[in-house]
């Protein structure tokens, strides 16, 4: 998935060659002129990232970027501030903004993409939550995404894994005004105490003592408990290739030795507000849509949800001109199975058929109960093709293996038939999904056990 870069800046000259420059790296790019300009755009979600000069007439960089991040419905875009300003003062005030990002002009290449990938990566991972919690405040339950904005990044719990004492002295006093530090000395046992606590950063020295800080790095990203903490590389001004590495890896952001404290606290509070503004929409919906937008049967999101959230993927597939697909699943003969075998079997097909529904797609697609034996499928970023795909995966899944229903004491041949349709930039939320209902109309009428896709 390519990421829509948004580069602003009042000189034709240098929105032309950083478009150039992006555009050869596969980025789909966007440009403004101005501050103004930008804003608007970023409030139809037509960005992942933001490109921002600081010295532009009518409002400057610093502005922009405070605005963005103090919109909730911005807020979660990445900035990077691309300058010639060079000064410490003007790096501080653009973190101090919210910038995630302050790179000085000229830009070597290969540190500008690979800061921009992971950054955009990172926004990414968290569109999902990001579009429950807008959906969750439009029904009413609370407003996430204003308390996480408005979090100050003060008082967060860091892990500082570093083993010379003279650095991580100095690096505990810099944070001891905002954060509170624990430090590790040692990187085997980091890993569990990240683990095990409950931080807001990890932050790595980049010079362990004989062991390869990068491979710390990437463990915190593969473990299910760390995988969404921030992690912070401490590194010397030779460490280049290994910083871009340790992007690549998963790292959030980095700084250089010798460090200026007031940039490493101002970095620090970044990540701090990141990682709560992510609990902060994990808990919101785990705590206070599980009941209203959740069937309690299967574990899926019921219909009120879904209608809202496709709506909510619709305009953003329609403002960024991107795909998405859905599919209508109906298990096959379902009432001869309650019939048959009795409800409490017809609800244990059920769960087995939605629990095997969940492993055929990804994180970001939504699985829905629509009612009854019927189950929607909502696609983001994919095209009708990869939907007939996933569609034969699901079909496929089912009908490999009996579900065992009745404490184990029957065994019944489930099948289900897949209607798909493909958003083409003008349907409302009705309107797809009574083209994939016809669909699956079709692979009904044709005898069952079967996708067909919409003809449109």
């Amino acid at each position: 998935m390519t990421a829509r870069v948004l580069v602003v800046d009042d000189m034709p000259a240098n929105r032309k060659l950083l478009d150039a420059r992006l555009s050869a790296e596969y980025f789909e790019v966007a440009t403004a002129s101005d501050g103004f300009e930008a804003l608007e755009v970023c409030a139809r979600a037509q960005c992942d990232i933001v490109l921002l000069d600081v010295m532009m007439p009518g409002m400057d960089g610093f502005e922009v970027c405070r605005r963005l991040k103090t919109d909730p419905k911005t807020h979660h875009i990445p900035v990077i501030i691309v300058t010639a300003l060079d000064q410490p003062s003007d790096r501080i005030r653009g973190l101090e903004a919210g910038a995630d990002d302050f790179l000085t002009k000229p830009v070597v290449d290969v540190a500008l993409f690979a800061r921009v990938r992971s950054l955009a990566r990172l926004k990414m991972l968290g569109d999902e939550l990001r579009l429950r919690a807008q959906t969750t405040r439009e029904i009413g339950l609370s407003d996430a995404l204003m308390e996480a904005v408005n979090d100050p990044g003060l008082g967060g719990r860091v892990l500082l894994v570093d083993d010379r004492e003279n650095s991580w002295r100095r690096i505990s006093a810099a944070l001891a005004s905002s954060q509170t530090v624990e430090v590790e000395t040692s990187p085997q046992e980091a890993l569990f105490r990240a683990a095990e606590g409950e931080y807001d950063v990890v932050v790595v020295s980049l010079g362990l003592e004989g062991f390869d800080a990068l491979r710390l790095c990437a463990q915190l990203r593969s473990l299910e408990r760390t995988r969404m903490t921030p992690v912070v590389l401490v590194a010397g001004p030779d460490d280049n290739a290994r910083v871009l590495r340790g992007l690549e890896v998963g790292v959030n952001d980095y700084v250089i030795r010798p460090l200026d404290p007031a940039e490493l606290t101002a970095r620090i509070r970044t990540q701090v507000r990141r990682k709560r503004y992510t609990a902060q929409l994990r808990s919101n919906l785990q705590a206070s849509m599980e009941l209203a937008i959740t069937d309690g049967l299967t574990g899926l999101h019921n219909r009120r949800y879904m209608e809202m959230h496709l709506q909510s993927l619709l305009d953003q597939a329609a403002a960024r001109q991107r795909p998405l697909s859905t599919l209508v699943v109906d298990i096959d003969f379902f009432k001869s199975v309650n019939d048959t075998h009795g409800h409490d079997a017809g609800d244990d097909v059920l769960r087995e058929f939605s629990r095997r529904l969940k492993a055929s797609v990804r994180g970001i697609d939504l699985a829905c109960r629509l009612g009854g034996e019927e189950f929607v499928v909502i696609m983001p970023e994919t095209d009708g093709a990869v939907a007939q795909i996933v569609a034969e995966r699901i079909r496929s899944k089912v009908a490999e293996a009996p579900f065992v229903t009745s404490g184990g004491r029957a065994a019944i041949d489930v099948t289900v038939s897949v209607g798909v349709a493909s958003f083409f930039g003008a349907d409302d939320a009705s309107a797809l999904l009574k083209r994939a209902d016809l669909a699956l109309y079709r692979a009904k009428a044709s005898g069952r056990n079967r996708v067909v896709a919409d003809a449109a």
